[in-house]
């Protein structure tokens, strides 16, 4: 009765359990071991090492439409606000008071002229600017007070922050490969539908590696496979071969789809990087099965409006991958995003949004539940296979176990996940100075 708590004590961290041992030795096609997954002491160095030290999506553009629409996001201990300025720009700031450290704004969205502390009424504009701190005494400078700025990019509509005091670099060879896929999607056209919030009480690495392999879709997710054509785990020399007509179904959509875009100027081939760099991802465009225009129930469009200048619905997927907390779907009639931030070790917050044309007006040109159930039934599934997961890797029975060949892009996350965990480790010896005696 009293063993998995204790297991759970050990692992923790509250004695004396050795992270960097862990990290050196994981084995390559295997899951991780169990601390990765329930160590407080994990999570707060993926906290440092991961979340606050890699390039991180946190909402698109059409959620802060208009000058002063803010967003804030909590990682850990960091708050940051992402808000539109005057001039239509997308600016991030710490969300912390530069007189005493107050928490600026508290609501996860909203609408302000200026960032005004509660607290004593320091006043910021949009930009960062400190504009009015009352009474000061001689000589005091606002501009050495300005909001402390957050590294911000924006890629076709979809805003990215980095925590870091060196934000890695490889992300204008990542935006260059992925924006021209997504910007003829228009995400500054568009508007949000809808935004569903699920809390999961899993470790945010389990909820990753299960949005990372479909080997559970065709048992567990029977609304998105009305659309995601049935064909995980094909080899084409089996015989008999039961996936060879969905596979050649999926063949000849894919030709037409091809076409399509081909007319539209979108690329569509697969570009793969999800390791062996800071900013890891995956993007391509693949047709959708039933009707193929969207991921609905019966595959037909969500809403009556395409999106941009597109002149087909039957575009299929544009779908993004990136480490380590996004996930991204785009058709010619809607957006839908995915985003996670890790709460604790056993819990993770999975925000989707969905986007449709600026100008769709709900129950004229989109009906709601159309353009939901689908990812909001497979959201929910997925919460209880990560929650099952959560409580199987926090017994005492738990080892890691090996991936299948269909789940190698789990390999791909777990090892671009030790090698930033390296990385991290590196950075931070490196920023140890030696002691050295007086005399």
């Amino acid at each position: 009765m009293t063993m998995a708590p204790q297991r759970q004590m050990t692992l923790s961290g509250d004695e004396g359990l050795d992270l960097d041992a862990l990290i050196d030795r994981r084995r390559p096609g295997y899951s991780l071991e169990a601390p990765f997954y329930i160590s407080q002491e994990f999570f707060e160095r993926d906290v440092d090492a991961i979340f606050a030290s890699t390039w991180i999506f946190v909402a698109s553009t059409a959620e802060v439409p208009e000058p002063g629409d803010y967003v804030t996001i909590d990682i850990g201990t960091y708050s940051v606000i992402v808000i539109r300025d005057d001039d239509g720009g997308i600016r991030a700031h710490h969300n912390v008071c530069r007189h005493r450290g107050t928490r600026l704004l508290t609501e996860a969205t909203g609408s302000v002229g200026n960032i005004v502390c509660s607290y004593h009424q320091w006043t910021y504009t949009p930009t960062g600017e400190l504009i009015s701190a009352g009474v000061q005494a001689p000589g005091f400078d606002m501009a050495c007070f300005t909001l402390r700025p957050v590294d911000v990019r924006v890629v076709a509509g979809l805003i990215f922050i980095c925590l870091a005091a060196e934000a890695p670099e490889d992300f204008d060879d990542f935006a260059a490969v992925v924006g021209p896929y997504i910007a003829p999607h228009a995400i500054d056209r568009t508007k949000v539908a809808a935004q569903v919030d699920l809390v999961e009480d899993a470790n945010w690495k389990l909820v990753m590696e299960n949005n990372r392999e479909c080997y559970h879709c065709e048992a567990g997710h029977p609304e998105l496979t009305c659309t995601f054509f049935p064909t995980y785990g094909y080899r084409p020399n089996e015989i008999p071969n039961r996936l060879l007509p969905a596979y050649q179904r999926y063949l000849d959509a894919e030709e037409a789809l091809h076409e399509n875009c081909r007319r539209n100027g979108l690329p569509y081939a697969l570009v793969e990087e999800l390791s062996g760099r800071p900013t890891g991802f995956r993007i391509e465009r693949a047709a959708l099965d039933g009707k193929g225009e969207s991921y609905t129930m019966d595959g037909s469009a969500a809403s009556a409006k395409l999106l941009g200048d597109l002149d087909t619905f039957v575009l299929g997927r544009a779908s993004l991958h990136v480490q380590p907390n996004m996930w991204f779907h785009a058709m010619g009639d809607h957006v839908v995003t995915f985003s996670l931030v890790p709460l604790g070790p056993d819990r993770t917050l999975v925000r989707t949004t969905w986007l449709v044309d600026a100008e769709a007006a709900e129950g004229v040109d989109y009906d709601l539940d159309h353009l939901t159930t689908v990812w909001i039934r497979t959201n929910e599934q997925d919460a209880v296979f990560c929650e099952r997961g959560q409580l199987g890797v926090s017994s005492p029975a738990y080892e890691p176990g090996p991936y299948a060949p269909t789940e190698n892009h789990l390999e791909e996350f777990c090892t671009w996940y030790i090698e930033r965990l390296k990385a991290h480790r590196e950075r931070t010896a490196s920023q140890v100075r030696p002691r050295t005696s007086a005399g």
